[in-house]
């Protein structure tokens, strides 16, 4: 076991020393494969309100926590994270310093792919009951670990990424599949599972979220019952619906007021708020600060 560890830790720093090269300062990183990002922090972090989608995070050096509802989720070298339907998360890096930054990396992953390489695959035993999360945290396997390794290291061959980035894409599915966060990905796309309802429900939210939306309609769409539809859905998200609904509107406006520099007035109409005093409240409870003082703590004037 000893010296298992011992291997497990040399081939995480090896990976580690990857991600280094490729990032001198601060900051996120797109990189040539598409799929792929890379993080550097020199500090730890504020709690930052964001969206995570269906991809795995990799903690290679330093620590990250990410919350969802009360569910705390800790990771670091030689951890990962893996969530299968778009969550709204809190997210933080709570180890890091100038001499020893975080480094992580993000892999995007494609539900389509998932269940085509799922369909391929002989599992035993069935599926028998709902994962208890989307989210779940679980130590890197040697053969996950070393397919990542080798993704990130053809960034260093740019000529090559064409032809074997979806390969080893492919292969890190399957690994995904066949390790302890199969359970979570081979749910979502079972026919017919709750979880495949939930997830169907959620990508139909996250493009229709501006509008007036009516929960009974949602279940509809999930073919449940109220009561049911609304007890799987924390079961997969940790919230309720209605609080999965504004936390997309309250992150989507905070964009258009940091990027666009959108009044907060403008930004409420926009993501479907009737009430400009109702989102500011709301605005205030999940961002710690109202819409003014916190778009001025992020983006001085």
């Amino acid at each position: 076991m000893r010296n298992e560890t011992s291997i497990q830790s040399t081939a995480v720093s090896a990976l580690a020393s990857l991600v280094s090269d490729q990032l001198q300062t601060d900051g996120d990183y797109t990189t040539h494969i598409p799929e792929l990002m890379l993080y550097r922090r020199g500090a730890v972090t504020e709690p930052m309100p964001c969206i995570y989608g269906l991809g795995l995070g990799l903690a290679v050096q330093g620590g990250k926590r990410v919350t969802l509802g009360d569910e705390i989720f800790d990771y670091g070298p030689g951890q990962s994270l893996l969530n299968s339907v778009d969550l709204p998360v809190v997210s933080y890096v709570t180890k890091a310093t100038i001499a020893e930054p975080y480094l992580g990396l993000r892999l995007e992953l494609d539900a389509k792919t998932i269940a085509q390489m799922a369909a391929e695959m002989d599992f035993s035993p069935r599926i028998k009951a709902i994962p208890s999360r989307a989210m779940s945290v679980v130590d890197l396997d040697e053969g996950l670990l070393d397919a990542l390794t080798r993704l990130v290291r053809l960034l260093k061959e740019p000529h090559l990424i064409p032809l074997i980035a979806p390969l080893i894409q492919q292969e890190i599915v399957v690994r995904l599949l066949n390790g302890e966060h199969g359970p979570a990905l081979r749910y979502l796309v079972a026919n017919g599972s709750p979880s495949q309802q939930i997830a169907k429900v959620i990508t139909w939210l996250k493009l229709h979220y501006t509008e007036s939306v009516s929960m009974d309609d949602l279940a509809l769409k999930a073919h449940m019952s109220p009561s049911t539809f609304r007890q799987h859905f924390r079961a997969v998200t940790n919230m309720s619906p209605l609080q999965y609904l504004k936390n997309l509107r309250l992150q989507d406006a905070r964009q258009w007021m940091l990027n666009e520099d959108m009044d907060a007035s403008s930004a409420a109409v926009r993501v479907g708020y009737e009430s400009a005093s109702q989102f500011s409240r709301e605005y205030a409870r999940l961002f710690g600060a109202p819409p003014l003082r916190d778009v001025k703590r992020i983006k001085p004037l």
